[in-house]
Formats: C-alpha cells, sequence, structure tokens
C-alpha cells in the first residue's frame, strides 16, 4: 500500500512539472506575439516596451495611464517640431492701416491699429484671425489683411533693418575701425543706430548721422527691427502731443515798429495782466492771427480798436495804460514774442473767460 501511495506521488510530480512546462512554453509565446502586435504602436515613444500593466502579464495594456502618456508626449513632440519649423512672423497687408481688436470679431473692442509694413510675432490663430504681438500692441487681427511664412518673411527682410544697440553707457563712435581713430559721437546705453556691416574683426560699422562709423562689437547688441504698430493709449499720447506741438508752431513774424509792440503790450496787460505768461502770448497771437487772416483788418491797431471785439480797447482802459507807460516787461515780451511768430494757442481767433466752452483753457481763458 505504501509503495502504490509512493509511485502515484512521483507520477503525480512528473506530471505537474511538465504541465508547468507546458504553460511556461505557452506564456512566453503568447507574450511574444502580444508584443509583435503592438510594436507599430510601442515605437511611438522610447520605452513604451518596458511599460507592461501588472494586470495584463501577456503583454502591453494599451488603456494603461503610462502608455498613453508616453504615447502622447511623442505625438505632442512630434507637433512641436513641426511648429518650429513653421515661420512665427506675420507681416500686414494693407496698403494704409488696419484694425486690431481685443477678442476674435469684428464687434470687438479696438485696442489698437497695424500700418503698411508693420509686423510682429504670432501668439495664436483661431477661424480666419490671428492673435499678434507688434511693439506693445497685442491682439486679433483678420488673416485676410496678413502675410504669413514665405511672404511675410519676404516682406519683413525688405522693409526691416538690422540695428546696433549700445550695451554701454558711453560707447565711442569712431571714423574708422580703430581704437586711436577720431571720435564722432558718444551712444548711450540702448541707444541704438542702423546696421551697414559686421566687419568679422571686432568693429561694426554703422549708420551715425548719415555718415558711415564704427563702434566696437564686444560692446553692442545686433537685432532685426520692423515697424510695430501701435495702441489705442500710445496713439492718444501721440495726437495729444501732435495737438500740442501744433498750437506752438511759429507762424510767422510780423514786422511792427515801436508804438504798434507798445499798443500790443497795453492790451495784453489790460486782457491777461493777471495770467500766466502763456496766457499772455496767446492773447497777442490771438491779435496776430486776426491780422494775417484777411477776415479782420489788417494791422494791429485796427485789430484791437475793430467795433465789438475787446472790450479794453473800446472803454478806453488800453488808451491810459498806452499813455502811462505803465506796462510790465513781462508784458512787452509777451507783445514781442507774439509779433515774432510764437503762439501757445495755434490759429485760435477768439478767447474769453473760461465758461464751460470747448476750447484750449489758458489759466482763466478759453482760446478757439
Amino acid at each position: 500500500m505504501d509503495n502504490a501511495l509512493k509511485l502515484s506521488r512521483g507520477i503525480f510530480r512528473h506530471v505537474l512539472v511538465i504541465a508547468l512546462a507546458v504553460v511556461c512554453f505557452l506564456s512566453q509565446g503568447l507574450t511574444v506575439e502580444a508584443r509583435n502586435r503592438a510594436t507599430s504602436y510601442l515605437e511611438l515613444s522610447t520605452g513604451i516596451s518596458n511599460i507592461i500593466s501588472p494586470l495584463s502579464p501577456l503583454g502591453v495594456d494599451y488603456s494603461a495611464t503610462e502608455v498613453q502618456v508616453a504615447a502622447n508626449a511623442e505625438r505632442t513632440g512630434s507637433l512641436q517640431e513641426e511648429e518650429e519649423q513653421e515661420s512665427n512672423i506675420f507681416m500686414a497687408n494693407v496698403s494704409t492701416v488696419m484694425n486690431v481688436r481685443e477678442e476674435p470679431n469684428e464687434d470687438s473692442i479696438k485696442v489698437g491699429v497695424l500700418y503698411k509694413d508693420c509686423g510682429g510675432k504670432i501668439l495664436d490663430r483661431q477661424d480666419g484671425w490671428t492673435k499678434i504681438q507688434s511693439g506693445d500692441l497685442i491682439g486679433w487681427a483678420k488673416d485676410e489683411y496678413l502675410l504669413f511664412d514665405d511672404e511675410a518673411e519676404s516682406l519683413a527682410q525688405d522693409v526691416g533693418k538690422q540695428i546696433v544697440t549700445s550695451n554701454s553707457s558711453a560707447l565711442n563712435v569712431r571714423a574708422e575701425a580703430s581704437s586711436n581713430a577720431e571720435v564722432l559721437g558718444v551712444l548711450t546705453e540702448n541707444a541704438f543706430v542702423d546696421l551697414i556691416e559686421d566687419t568679422g574683426d571686432g568693429w561694426i560699422s554703422v549708420d551715425y548721422n548719415d555718415e558711415k562709423a564704427y563702434v566696437q562689437s564686444e560692446f553692442v547688441t545686433t537685432s532685426f527691427k520692423i515697424d510695430a504698430g501701435e495702441t489705442i493709449a500710445a496713439i492718444k499720447i501721440r495726437e495729444e502731443a501732435e495737438k500740442k506741438a501744433s498750437l506752438t508752431k511759429n507762424r510767422g513774424a510780423v514786422s511792427a515798429d515801436a508804438d504798434e509792440v507798445k499798443l500790443l503790450a497795453a492790451l495784453i496787460q489790460c486782457e491777461a495782466g493777471n495770467q500766466p505768461y502763456e496766457g499772455r502770448v496767446a492773447v497777442g497771437a490771438v491779435v496776430m492771427n486776426r491780422v494775417k487772416s484777411g477776415a479782420y483788418p489788417n494791422s494791429i491797431y485796427g485789430v484791437i480798436y475793430a467795433s465789438g471785439q475787446f472790450t479794453p480797447a473800446l472803454n478806453g482802459t488800453v488808451a491810459r495804460v498806452y499813455n502811462s507807460g505803465k506796462i510790465s516787461d513781462t508784458n512787452y515780451q509777451a507783445a514781442q514774442a507774439a509779433l515774432n511768430g510764437d503762439t501757445t494757442v495755434g490759429s485760435a481767433l477768439h478767447f474769453r473767460r473760461a465758461n464751460g466752452r470747448e476750447g484750449i483753457i489758458i489759466g482763466a481763458h478759453v482760446f478757439w
């Protein structure tokens, strides 16, 4: 009985060993087969062939998070490489000016403009619109008014220019490519000029006041520059500056004898003797603008004493001040400035006490 039991146990062990060997062999074959089926997928990312889900001992679990992340990383990398090969430059394709908006639609707020030959970099693309950055201007512009890729690159090369920016607080600009050459001027930090040529020997030739000059390359930075758009805020600031400049632009001198200078100074003293200097010049300028206009008498005396115009002249105050000779030097100075063509109110022909009327406010008066 014992011998029979021992025999059966021995046979059982042999059978078990053989069964295990068969299972191992089949398992290896299935694993290899599963891996072969997955080869095309695994090639998406280095290392994916080593990611085996513990829930799937015979191969790759395609739904495993690790596998999907690795595959997506490969795809993203490929897309990034393609994007990097594409041009990131745009150029405006207009004859004058185009609008840039806050959002990609026609009804969105206008945030700035791009002029002819302006350009910049692309930030985003969406449904026929491109989000652009051009200088300080960031917003959306319609694709139909923009150039991209080769066309943009070509136009940028045509209208853009290489500039040289000083990294030094006092960079000498020399007549020749030598540290012993004559100094033509000095560039302060961040000042820039147009590049002509990098000579390759430590010097760069530049356009300095329409002359060819040289700076040492180790003290500068070179960059490519194209014109940028304007934000609405920048436009308002520029227009205010232009308006102010037009108000003070010299309008041409008018010859006058000593009596006319004295008469004009007397009027200024009566009308604006307690006002800031700019206001006194403004009163004199109104008189001179009338003299030049053709709609008024063409002489200082005729303008000042025209019917219904300057009350101090009509009520005799101007004459009393004139005859007294007590006219301040400041009012003489303002009168002479106006005669020389100076103005603080442009071509204004009228003024009165400020009372809410629109116009140029100086001191207590409004001019228009």
